[in-house]
Order: C-alpha cells, then structure tokens, then sequence
C-alpha cells in the first residue's frame, strides 16, 4: 500500500512544529542572538590585535549573517516522493533518487538562501560559511536546553553560550577564510592573521594537554575549531546575559548565585557518560573535545567564572595562562 495522505501528513507535522515552537519563543530566542551579536560586535571593536581594515570586513561580515531560528520559512515538498508499506529497500531507492535529482536541479539557479541543511526537530546547531547563516532548529530550543520558564542565567549559559559558539564559526581557523557572501576569501592583513594563529595556538596548547582517557590525549589541532567556537560562544553569551539585565536586581535561586547559575547552565549543556572506548576513538577522529573538557577548559579561560565560585590561584579551575581570542 502506498502513502498517499502525504500532504495531510506534512500539514501536521509542520502544524506540530509551529506549536512547539511558538512565535513568542522565537522572538524570545531572536532576542538572544541580537544581543550576542551585539556582543560580538563589541568584541570585533575592542580587539588589540587586530588592524582597523580587517575589523571593517569583520563587521561586514558580521552584519551579513542570516539568522535561521525554528524551521524554514518555505517548507520542502515531498510529494514526489513516493512511499510502500514493506518495501524498505524500494523506499531507500525512492527518496535517494528524489534528493539526487532536488540537488541536481540547483544546478544554473540562484542560491536559495531560505534552504536548512537540518530538519526542525533536529536538536543541533550550525554555521555555514558558504551561506553566512547560523541556524537553531527548534529541536535545540527545547526544554532542558533552553526553557523559557525559567530565569535568564542558565538559558544563557546554556543556549546562549551555544548560539555564540556558532557565531564565533564565522571567525575560526575555518570561518575566518570565508567573506561575507560565501566566497573563500582571504580578508585578513598578513600580520592579523599570524597574530590570530598565535593566540589560537594557546588554546591548542592547552587541550592538547588533556587526557580524555587512559593515556590517551586529546588532538588540540583536530580540536582547534571546536574549542575556539566553545570559549568565544560562552564569553559572547556572558557579555549579552550580563547587557540584557544590567536594569534588573537578580536574586540567588536554590542558594545559587545568578552568576553560578549561569555557568552551570552552560555545564549542564554537556552532560555525558560515554564508553572508554568511544572517548578513544574520539580523541582520534572527533573535532569535537570530549564533554568534560568542552566544559572546563572554557571555564579556566573565564575570570568571571573564578569569581562566580570563588576560586583561588594554584587550584584546578584556575589557569595561570588565560587563552582569548574573541
């Protein structure tokens, strides 16, 4: 038997996601990535490092991001797409022909810019460097990631510190190569970028230093992109919590300060447990720092953080070489 309430099906789905995600969470969240970016652009201001010319196409670029929140504002039609009850194999062949033949199509025409690389309830983020656009499905702005119910510092934490990690994409040892259109682009001065690579090198330094398991060690170069998204996205994301409610008295909440409650939200962001063997074959094939040390080695970069729980120099969570780069 063949599908044939496709439409209907699609209807509810979308239907679904609209409720989920309402338009009151999404101007709620947009509110949140204005002001990182906004953080941003401060950062890009305040820079010692680099040069006025390659801060102006810095900021060109930065004003050029598209902010892609929730879902699609024009859904893709599936209505070629044809479906038989018990029949998997002809079901494979059925979509992969019809994406093939959707990626072939684009061939001649404008770039659509509305077009995700994910699906909505997707919980997962990304920056395209070719597009210039970060994208939050609604998947990823869901309870416990980002509540809406509760108060600013943890959401910020937590979905702030990752909606500037994947701004701060646009400007790592990958995104800094594109321009603002897409275009592979080299738009730093000679000088700018071998003081942009010396301050990277810091954090390589200092994850390659990491045991993920056993004696086995993290790559700070594999890593590089990652952990330099994950300390600029939590510093970005601290500046807009802090911008945002600099009118408002905030009280502690279950004994924990509004500062502690920011950067355990980012902790929970990360919670983990996996296999021995997986943290192997990740330190070896995975861009991605193993989740403790996504979490701690941002936090030793952060002199808000020592302040928030009171650390003291000479103690673990106190780094005597702070790496900054955003």
């Amino acid at each position: 038997m063949q599908y044939t309430d496709r439409g209907l099906g699609e209807a509810l789905g979308q239907a679904y996601v609209r409720q989920v995600f309402s338009p009151e969470l999404k101007a709620s969240t947009l509110k949140i990535v204005e002001g990182i970016e906004m953080a941003m652009e401060l950062r890009i201001n305040q820079l010692d490092w680099m040069s006025p010319t390659s801060k102006q196409q810095a900021l060109i670029k930065l004003h050029g991001i598209r902010n892609k929140i929730g879902y699609p504002d024009h859904w893709r039609d599936y209505s070629k797409v044809v479906i038989t009850g018990g029949d998997f194999a002809g079901n494979v062949r059925s979509t992969t022909i019809f994406e093939s033949m959707r990626q072939l199509n684009k061939i001649g025409r404008p770039v659509d810019h509305g077009e995700w690389q994910i699906t909505p309830p997707t919980v997962d983020a990304y920056y395209d460097p070719q597009m210039n656009d970060i994208n939050f499905p609604a998947g990823v702005l869901q309870p416990p990631l980002y509540d809406s119910r509760i108060d600013d510092a943890p959401n910020y934490g937590d979905t702030g510190g990752t909606i500037g990690h994947e701004l701060t994409h646009a400007f790592d040892d990958e995104g800094s190569q594109f321009d603002a259109k897409g275009n592979l682009k080299n738009w730093w001065t000679e000088g700018d970028r071998q003081k942009f690579d010396a301050r990277t090198q810091c954090v390589d330094d200092q994850y390659s230093q990491y045991i993920t398991v056993d004696d086995v060690h993290l790559n700070g170069k594999l890593t590089l992109g990652e952990n330099v998204a994950d300390l600029g996205g939590e510093i970005l994301a601290h500046i807009a919590w802090k911008d945002a409610n600099k009118d408002r008295k905030l009280d502690s909440i279950d004994g924990l300060t509004p500062e502690q409650r920011f950067f355990i939200g980012f902790a929970q962001w990360d919670c983990a447990n996996e296999r021995p063997e997986q943290l192997r074959e990740w330190a070896m094939t995975n861009p991605h720092s193993d989740a403790k040390h996504r979490i701690n080695g941002v936090v030793v970069n952060m002199p808000e953080f020592q302040g928030a729980f009171s650390c003291k120099a000479g103690q673990p969570m106190v780094k005597e070489k702070i790496c900054k780069v955003w």
